[in-house]
């Protein structure tokens, strides 16, 4: 509470809505619109937030008006808010903040020609990836977003998903975009600086926010919050952020709390043997040390030494 105190205290979530008891994703809408304001369009395809903010009614509003919502197909948010923010352009509005808003489904797999085709295109959006690792709205299938190791009703025990969580980030921020970051609800404040700063950038800008799911993940209600900061301080879901695909900063250095802490809250996990725990460590730790070394590279090159279009 002393945390929260400290930003705008306008709640634009209000109740009732239909979020599962301990939903990730209800924290960060409310953490969204405090720090982006209520000058915002969100579009939104068929997920978890469309429910949430939609039925039984509109839960998102200011003053007693509901925030912009514009519904649209599954893998087209992208389409979408490029056609939608390029039509406020010409009417002269400057100042209304355009929102894809999507869960990994919609991003990692279905919608991601879209989501490359427009960060590509540099449109002028903040695109927000809510990533609760699996299609959880239509009852927890698998998406290459989901960890390795992870058993869904797609791939239920005694087969779990055999393949690794796609990296979005690095894809992403490959595209050479203004802005690329990670976040969770566990960090509030560096949750809101890095929506506020998305909002003060142009062009295509890409927040990857972990949101964990109790019912999917299979995770008592109360550790929504603890498995959120676990997942920083284990490493699975490091906090960092790239400019222009060139300037990487790691925002947290983990806390050495062993990997176990985090998987065996969770009913996904729960068959993970000795073996497969320590190969799902190793991954976690390549990947730091990579995320490590990208940023020194990338961070120390000589300026000659960049790509053509580095910077721009």
């Amino acid at each position: 509470m002393k945390i929260l105190s400290i930003f705008p205290e306008t709640e634009y979530l209000q109740s009732p809505h239909t979020a599962c008891t301990g939903c990730g994703l209800s924290v960060a809408i409310r953490y969204f619109l405090k720090a982006i304001g209520e000058k915002i369009v969100f579009v939104m395809p068929p997920g978890c937030a469309s429910v949430i903010v939609n039925i039984p009614k509109r839960a998102i509003s200011y003053k007693g008006q509901p925030i912009g919502l514009l519904a649209c197909p599954f893998g087209a948010a992208a389409t979408f808010a490029a056609g939608f923010k390029t039509g406020l352009t010409m009417v002269g509005d400057l100042e209304t903040v355009v929102v894809p808003w999507a869960g990994d489904g919609a991003t990692f797999d279905i919608g991601f020609g879209a989501v490359s085709a427009a960060a590509e295109r540099n449109e002028d959006f903040i695109y927000v990836c809510y990533d609760n690792e699996a299609y959880m709205n239509t009852g927890n299938q698998r998406s290459s977003a989901t960890p390795k190791g992870a058993t869904t009703y797609t791939n239920p025990f005694p087969v779990p998903k055999n393949e690794h969580k796609k990296d979005i980030m690095l894809i992403l921020a490959d595209h050479n975009i203004p802005y690329a970051a990670t976040m969770t609800i566990a960090y509030p404040r560096d949750f809101m600086r890095k929506v506020q700063k998305a909002k003060g950038m142009k062009g295509f800008r890409f927040l990857h926010m972990f949101t964990p799911c109790p019912t999917g993940w299979r995770f008592p209600t109360e550790w929504t919050m603890k498995l959120s900061r676990l997942a920083v301080q284990t490493k699975v879901f490091p906090l960092f952020e790239v400019e222009n695909g060139n300037r990487f900063i790691l925002n947290k250095e983990p806390a050495r709390i062993p990997l176990e802490e985090y998987l065996k809250v969770q009913g996904r996990f729960s068959h993970l043997n000795n073996q497969e725990i320590e190969e799902f460590k190793e991954k976690v730790e390549q990947r730091w040390e990579w995320l490590k070394w990208l940023g020194n590279y990338k961070n120390n090159r000589p300026e000659e030494h960049r790509g053509k279009y580095d910077g721009e």
